[in-house]
Parts: structure tokens; sequence; C-alpha cells
């Protein structure tokens, strides 16, 4: 079919229509025009930690809050320094490895940029 309508670019939901010119995602409620239809998803990728500061990829993040591990039962300390993180969409918006801990997506909502 040739008149695909492209992923939502918050939440790459495939199953998007077009409405009165404007682009609407069923899942997350989000509307973009066209225009914004042809930008790379990561342009508009914005993610703050728990105190308002942007981050980027890259950055060094620092956990805020004591954080149980799903699927076992150790937990990841308050303080714990997180380096070179990339940013994804989703709720957990934020994809990192921890020393002893090994991979892990975080909120950006219990972290700090450091």
């Amino acid at each position: 079919m040739s008149n695909e309508t492209p992923n939502c670019p918050k939440c790459s939901s495939e199953y998007t229509y077009e409405d009165r010119g404007l682009f609407v995602c069923p899942e997350c409620a989000y509307e973009w025009s066209g225009e914004q239809a042809s930008n790379s998803a990561e342009d508009e990728l914005v993610v703050q930690d728990a105190y308002g500061n942007l981050l980027k990829e890259g950055d060094t993040i620092t956990v805020i809050k004591d954080l149980k591990v799903k699927g076992s039962s150790t937990v990841l300390k308050i303080g714990t320094k997180v380096k070179n993180i990339r940013l994804i969409h989703g709720d957990h918006n934020i994809d990192c490895k921890i020393d002893g801990f090994g991979a892990m997506k975080l909120k950006s909502e219990f972290v700090k940029k450091a």
C-alpha cells in the first residue's frame, strides 16, 4: 500500500492514522503534522531527569532513590552512578549498563544528571 502512515514519533506505534491533515496515534494520543512525520524520531525525543535537567546520549546520571530490580532480590542503591546512557522511547526511557547489575532500563524520574 503506497499510502502508509509513519510510525508514531513518541511511542513508535505502527497503528497511526491521518485525520484532517494530522497524524494521530491511538495508543498514546499524540498528534503531529505531516511535516513532523518526515523528521526523525530521535530529533523529537526529549528526556528530563527528576529535577528538570535535559538528558542527552552519553550523559552520566546518579540514581536518587533505592530501586528494586525486577526479577531479582537485589536493590539498586541511591547514589549509584551510571555512565554513557542511551535515550529510548517508552516509559523506561534510559537504557544503560550498570557495573555489578548489567544492562538495565531506568525511568528518568528516578535519576539526576551528574
